[in-house]
């Protein structure tokens, strides 16, 4: 097995606004492993505000690149455990394990969903995320868009922006990156207008504990992302979020993504299959546990302007799910 790897720069089609900062394009990790002329391809973002530096990842490959090409071809569940004993930064351990996932399945001739038994008739829709703007030219966009589900970014809570947003005959969701104060929560979670709200994602900063005056059983639907890192937490939060957000690069791959699910269908929460501003190589990753998921949020390639992939797409918020080898990934 070969391992390789290149670091891109995605430009944006627009600036990307969220709590966090504005951004106009994103670094990527590619990661490359090959077998008998296969190649499997895997995917992890520069992201600041998770300290992602994808230069320390090119030191740590150089590093542990003999000892995954001295790997035998093994099923990816057993790869996985080898890469847990490297150490690895999640971001970093879901690039790789999605690109074992992907050559395993070209090697074998079969796609990620017939390997695991996915049935995939049943799928939901993918938002689409609308920066932070005013009020009136976020409704613009959501008004002249062809998707039928939106992710509303906001940077602190405006009372009367959410009143003019809960107008819209439209399937909308609140993401404030943390930017809620817990009065603004409480107000929001105590609010009967609030259900039309599909979830309200990550109301407050992760840490410290701010999630405890968060109440799982009042209006709000309250989706975890940053304070939902990985599978450990999950009993936690379950007073407090109804819903929660798997990203495999938080938690670390396919494979850790599938057990956290499973957990947290026994936990009752309500799922989401998200993803960072990705190519297709990234959201053809995490598209595959769409079928699982009672939302997704699967827009990143769709954000770019310069990608360099074929693989599943999202149209207009319809997964159309490549049922080719692997995860059906191709570099153009």
């Amino acid at each position: 097995m070969v391992l390789s790897w290149q670091i891109i720069r995605f430009q944006l089609k627009e600036t990307f606004a969220i709590a966090y900062g504005n951004y106009t394009y994103r670094e990527a990790l590619i990661v490359t492993l090959e077998k008998n002329g296969s190649k499997g391809y895997g995917e992890c973002t520069s992201i600041d505000y998770y300290h992602i530096n994808l230069a320390d990842f090119n030191q740590i490959l150089d590093t542990i690149k003999s000892k995954i090409e001295s790997q035998k071809i093994i099923y990816p569940t057993e790869f996985y455990s080898f890469l847990l004993n490297l150490e690895l930064p999640s971001f970093l351990r879901s690039a790789l394990d999605c690109a074992y996932w992907d050559l395993f399945g070209k090697l074998e001739k079969k796609s990620f969903l017939e390997l695991n038994t996915i049935d995939f008739t049943i799928l939901p829709d993918s938002s689409i995320t609308i920066s932070i703007d005013t009020v009136e030219n976020q409704i613009k966009k959501i008004e002249q868009s062809s998707w039928s589900n939106f992710k509303v970014k906001c940077n602190h809570l405006v009372e009367k922006d959410i009143d003019k947003l809960l107008q819209l005959d439209k399937c909308l969701a609140l993401d404030s990156n943390g930017s809620f104060t817990s009065a603004n929560c409480i107000w929001l979670e105590n609010n009967e207008a609030i259900p039309k709200f599909t979830y309200l994602e990550q109301p407050m900063k992760p840490g410290s504990d701010n999630y405890k005056v968060l109440h799982a059983d009042k209006f709000a639907n309250w989706m975890a992302d940053e304070d939902c890192q990985d599978v450990s937490v999950l009993n936690d939060l379950k007073q407090h979020y109804r819903s929660i957000n798997i990203k495999l690069v938080k938690c670390g791959g396919l494979t850790p993504a599938i057990e956290m699910i499973t957990i947290a269908k026994e936990l009752n929460y309500k799922i989401m299959i998200g993803c960072m501003t990705e190519s297709t190589i990234g959201i053809s990753a995490g598209a595959v546990l769409a079928p699982f998921c009672d939302y997704a949020d699967l827009d990143g390639a769709n954000l770019i302007a310069n990608d360099i992939a074929k693989g599943s797409e999202i149209v207009n918020g319809k997964i159309h799910l490549s049922e080719n080898h692997g995860l059906g990934i191709k570099i153009n």
